[in-house]
């Protein structure tokens, strides 16, 4: 925490010198303090800085009191993204500094619309996140106004983080030769889901998987899980004959592809779904089967974003104060996920916990 600390203190403030009564440290240290403690919008960030007044002086400069939640969402409109980033960036060589020997990790990237951000004649935010499955690090977003947007905000967000030895994960909105070529380029390894936007690519591979030779040639690999009053039986599938599908050379790195079946059976009904996959792997099936299973760590977060921290029925508009708060909540989220209690706790009640006795946890969060 005293690390980040430091960042936040490097965070450029862009208010006017003449006018700042609270520094930008005590703001951010509070946003993240509250957001922990089950605060879920501005007001309730406010009231947590009253109530908790006595125990904040421990760690910060409340010579002037405590900021209003007014002052706190107006100076968050006023501070860069990219710099606020930073704490997640270094939140991540925290986490990651003790693991020894670098393994190749999976890099999940997906996009999320802040509903509560529309405005009349304004757009929702939408932001693509990159998220770090084994820790549970947001390693970089990228945010524009409207979703029609994410295949460009992929490949900036490529282009500012580094994927060297990740598997990078995206649905298939994201499989697009360019973004395969990216993340070849900069020494990643993909794994891209194949759906309706690449028709004849979908019916290529489908038409692959169909035979049975071909299938019984293939890497298997298969799981079974009951849980939630159903069985789940999950099935993989991975080929490494693609010479097929590279013969004008259009999937940089493509060295294997996979078919995926999930059957569920509750109730006595059992349905399927199946899906297909392109990947820079080799055939691996169990690195394969993972890294499939795996894309599920995104999709969780951005649950946790919108039933945990109530984020789509926050109404704030103004875009920078969206994108900031939502960079807080990923590393609240992260910092959660990896706070230890005495009892194992979900994400939500371990918010609650910490809002009942702030004062008696804080030295957990000081210590991570």
């Amino acid at each position: 925490m005293n690390a980040l600390f430091t960042i936040m203190e490097r965070i450029p403030d862009l208010r006017q010198e003449w006018k700042v009564v609270h520094p930008l440290k005590n703001i951010v240290t509070i946003v993240l303090f509250a957001l922990l403690a089950n605060a879920d919008d501005w007001v309730e960030i406010g009231y947590f800085a009253k109530c908790n007044k006595l125990i904040l002086k421990n760690y910060l400069d409340l010579s002037k009191g405590v900021p209003s939640h007014d002052t706190i969402q107006r100076v968050f409109t006023c501070i860069d993204p990219k710099a606020l980033q930073h704490l997640n960036d270094e939140w991540a060589v925290i986490l990651e500094k003790d693991e020894g020997e670098k393994i190749k990790q999976l890099l999940a990237i997906d996009g999320k619309t802040s509903r509560g951000s529309r405005g009349k004649n304004t757009e929702a935010l939408h932001t693509v996140s990159a998220w770090g499955k084994e820790r549970g690090i947001c390693f970089g977003q990228k945010s524009m106004p409207g979703k029609g947007n994410e295949i460009t905000m992929i490949k900036e967000l490529l282009d500012t983080i580094s994927i060297k030895d990740q598997i990078v994960t995206i649905d298939a909105i994201g499989t697009q030769t360019e973004i395969a070529n990216k993340i070849i380029e900069k020494n990643g390894d993909y794994v891209l889901a194949v759906k309706g936007n690449q028709g004849i690519l979908l019916e290529e591979i489908k038409y692959f998987f169909d035979s049975a030779e071909l299938l019984a040639e293939s890497s298997y690999h298969k799981t079974t899980e009951k849980a939630h009053g159903q069985i789940e039986k999950r099935e993989y599938w991975q080929h490494d004959d693609v010479k097929w599908l590279q013969k004008d050379n259009r999937w940089a790195g493509l060295k294997s592809i996979g078919m995926t079946r999930n059957t569920n059976i509750k109730d006595g009904k059992e349905t399927t779904e199946t899906r297909y996959f392109i990947s820079s792997l080799q055939k691996e099936i169990d690195v394969f089967a993972s890294s499939v299973r795996g894309h599920w760590s995104v999709e969780s977060m951005h649950w946790h974003l919108d039933v945990t921290f109530r984020e789509d029925k926050n109404q704030t508009r103004e875009k920078t104060g969206v994108e900031n708060l939502n960079i807080m909540r990923k590393l609240a989220l992260s910092m959660l996920k990896n706070l230890k209690f005495e009892e194992k706790l979900s994400i939500k009640k371990k918010r609650f916990v910490l809002s009942c006795g702030f004062q008696e946890h804080i030295q957990k969060l000081m210590e991570l």
